[in-house]
């Protein structure tokens, strides 16, 4: 089993600047994007690059209906409702996630996103890109990419000290099997 490895604030910064780099390069006029960060690590991160790039179309995306481990994972007392500033319908739409894995979180995202109108345009921003897809899912951009095992989890926390920013990769926790 691999041992736990921390990647500092740094190096995470520079993986958001290279995020919004290339969202700005791309969108030159970003005003008119509606940001939605996919809950719950894509919503700081959303929240950060639209700050950086002056971009005041942003919502939140609960994937939680659309999930398919709903019988493993059942949704949390706490969630985050779907908040959208904006209609969806024709709009071009980037939805923001911390860590693309097997790409179940973005097809969730998308069967969301589409029960409140039809975009022109939905393209995926990630912090970190840790391979393993099983569905073919890509991310249009991507700060990082990273190498994790299957029995890894990557982890990014993004702190209001942003000197405390850092991605964890650590073993994944074993996880108690549901009783029925």
């Amino acid at each position: 089993m691999a041992s736990p490895k921390t990647i500092g604030s740094r190096d995470v910064h520079a993986a958001l600047e290279r995020l919004g780099a290339a969202i700005e390069a791309r969108h030159r006029h970003a005003g008119d994007l509606l940001v939605l960060g996919i809950a719950n690590g894509g919503i700081p991160l959303a929240r950060r690059l639209c700050k950086k790039l002056g971009i005041r179309r942003v919502g939140d995306l609960d994937i939680s209906f659309h999930r398919d481990d709903l019988g493993r994972h059942p949704i949390p007392k706490e969630f985050t409702p779907t908040l959208l500033p904006a209609d969806v319908d024709g709009a071009t739409v980037i939805l923001v996630d911390d860590v693309l894995f097997t790409g179940r979180t973005a097809k969730a995202a998308l069967d969301e996103l589409f029960d409140h109108g039809r975009p022109a345009t939905v393209e995926l921003a990630v912090l970190v890109d840790r391979g393993g897809r099983r569905l073919p899912i890509v991310a249009d951009f991507v700060g990082t990419t990273l190498c994790a095992g299957d029995g890894e989890d990557v982890i990014v926390c993004l702190d209001e000290n942003p000197s405390r920013d850092r991605i964890e990769i650590r073993p994944r926790a074993l996880r108690p099997a549901l009783t029925r």
